[in-house]
């Protein structure tokens, strides 16, 4: 059986990411800077936390000199 997908808010995804909600929120209304799939129900917003972890995950460096190397 498949387990389903934890969500989390904005505000949890914002304290997992180390960064304000609102960053988090203009990010999203801007589509820059830190860009995550959401899902949004009615008005509510939620990141899975798979993608918010692969983002931290694709977004960890060694040095400096690997930021350029990754972005290319």
């Amino acid at each position: 059986m498949d387990k389903q997908n934890e969500w989390l808010t904005t505000k949890e995804a914002a304290n997992q990411l180390r960064i304000s909600p609102r960053t988090l929120n203009n990010a999203r209304s801007t589509g820059t800077g830190i860009v995550i799939s959401y899902h949004k129900i009615g008005s509510r917003i939620f990141y899975d936390k798979l993608d918010v972890d692969n983002y931290i995950k694709h977004h960890t460096y060694r040095h400096t000199g690997e930021m350029t190397q990754k972005e290319k």
